[in-house]
């Protein structure tokens, strides 16, 4: 089959676009890389622009695990990130399925209470009085229970629950199941796809919580990794991140290692649920 002109123009076109938004992508990633793995001579050399480093050295890794609160915030942001997401789906799971279902007496106002707070919330500081009150500040649990259940990401869930065939869950019913083992053994193995995308939604972003943590945490030691990387970059985490002719690492060398650190464990585990992803907001966003 012989091809027309247009069509390999039009590849061509479509080939270079995405070699070209690769390159962008992949660039930026490439530098902070590089710049991290580069011994401080060679960044003074280069004038800190480094994309392939000539040496390498893990000295800004070793400095910055030694030197600095990074490993307690990892073990603080880890924490809040599997207890919370944990959480999030357990609860958003059981609100979701009940609203699913058509039967629910009074649904049509339980949903527009829900969705009333997509448009309108207490405020910031009535969230505060209410964090204080309950006496959450200066703990782990500020940054996991206000946030406990997302709206949209409820929806999402109810929306993807609602289309699941009705038939599944009158034949469970004749068998003799109740709500928690249908909800159990036939819901949930059939929800893979929207668990993985809701529970994704929610790990990033306990991972990056930051405005809870500013609000709710005066305690440094159990400060989320990205307050103590917003201190790092910010110079006041410790005299590391100045000027010392005593070591041999570049401050822009911490700064990048510490955007490694940070972003590293995002992406091991988004491939995982890529597959997940697409289809879980799709079959999501069918119908309301």
């Amino acid at each position: 089959m012989v091809r027309k002109t247009s069509d390999i123009i039009f590849d061509f076109i479509v080939y270079f676009s995405l070699i070209f938004s690769c390159i962008c992508i992949l660039f930026p990633l490439l530098y902070v890389v590089s710049v991290s793995l580069t011994p401080y001579a060679e960044v003074i050399k280069n004038g800190g622009f480094m994309v392939i480093p000539r040496k390498i050295t893990f000295e800004s890794y070793i400095l910055f695990f030694k030197e600095s609160r990074l490993p307690r915030a990892y073990m603080v942001t880890i924490f809040i990130t599997v207890i919370g997401t944990f959480l999030n789906l357990l609860f958003t799971t059981t609100l979701a399925y009940p609203l699913s279902r058509k039967n629910l007496p009074g649904k049509n106002k339980i949903l527009f209470m829900i969705f009333f707070t997509m448009l309108f919330s207490g405020g910031t500081i009535p969230t505060y009085l209410v964090v204080k009150f309950i006496g959450l500040l200066n703990s782990v649990w500020a940054m996991i229970i206000p946030g406990l259940v997302n709206t949209y990401n409820l929806l999402i869930m109810k929306n993807f629950f609602a289309n699941i065939d009705e038939s599944l869950f009158e034949a469970a019913r004749i068998d003799g199941a109740g709500e928690t083992r249908v909800l159990v053994q036939i819901v949930l193995p059939l929800s893979k796809a929207i668990l993985s995308t809701i529970g994704l939604y929610y790990g990033v972003a306990h991972w990056n919580q930051y405005y809870s943590a500013i609000m709710y945490i005066d305690d440094s030691d159990i400060q989320p990794l990205q307050i103590v990387l917003r201190q790092f970059l910010a110079g006041s985490e410790n005299d590391i991140t100045k000027y010392n002719p005593d070591i041999e690492v570049a401050p822009e060398s911490l700064k990048m290692t510490a955007v490694i650190l940070t972003a590293l464990p995002v992406l091991i585990v988004y491939p995982f649920l890529q597959k997940y992803f697409t289809q879980g907001v799709m079959l999501g966003s069918i119908k309301g």
